[in-house]
C-alpha cells in the first residue's frame, strides 16, 4: 500500500465551532482516501484543534502517523502527543523569521492531501492555498467552504 500524506493549513483564529469538521475531514481521509500519516505544525488554534482531530481518529485508526512539523532546529515546544517530528531537508539554511513559511511550503508540495480553513483573507493562509492550487497532485478541502 501507497504511504499516501495529509498537510493541515489553517488561521491560527480558526474558532472551536470547525474542530467537527476537522474530525469529519480526517476520517474521510483515512477511510476513502487511504492517508496513514497528517503533518501539522505547531502555531494556533487550527493546529492544536487539527492535532487532536487526529489523535481522536487514532483511537479508531492506530496504525496512523501524527507528524509535526519543526521548522527550525532547536525546537524546544513540547512534541508529546506526535508519533514522530519531520524537520524538512535543506531548512539549515534558512533563517529563523523565513523558517515557518519554507516548512509550509516544502510539506505543500510534497504531500497527497491538504486538509485547510481559509476563509480568503488576504495573508499567509491564502497564499499557501493558492500555492496549494497550483500542484495538481494535491487534493485540497476547504473546511471554511463547508456548511
Amino acid at each position: 500500500m501507497q504511504h499516501k500524506t495529509c498537510f493541515f493549513i489553517g488561521h491560527h483564529d480558526a474558532p472551536e465551532t470547525i474542530l467537527p469538521l476537522i474530525y469529519e475531514a480526517v476520517k474521510r481521509h483515512i477511510i476513502e482516501y487511504g492517508v496513514s500519516e497528517f503533518v501539522v505544525g505547531h502555531y494556533g488554534h487550527f493546529d492544536t484543534f487539527a492535532a487532536h482531530a487526529v489523535r481522536e481518529a487514532k483511537k479508531h485508526y492506530p496504525e496512523v502517523m501524527l507528524t509535526l512539523l519543526i521548522p527550525y532546529y532547536p525546537y524546544t515546544n513540547d512534541t508529546s502527543g506526535y508519533d514522530r517530528t519531520f524537520y524538512p531537508p535543506g531548512m539549515e539554511d534558512v533563517l529563523k523569521p523565513f523558517a515557518i513559511v519554507r516548512a509550509n511550503e516544502y510539506m505543500i508540495r510534497t504531500s497527497d492531501y491538504l486538509i485547510c480553513y481559509d476563509r480568503g483573507q488576504i495573508g499567509k493562509t491564502r497564499d499557501y492555498v493558492e500555492l496549494a492550487k497550483q500542484l495538481v497532485k494535491l487534493c485540497i478541502e476547504n473546511l471554511a467552504q463547508k456548511p
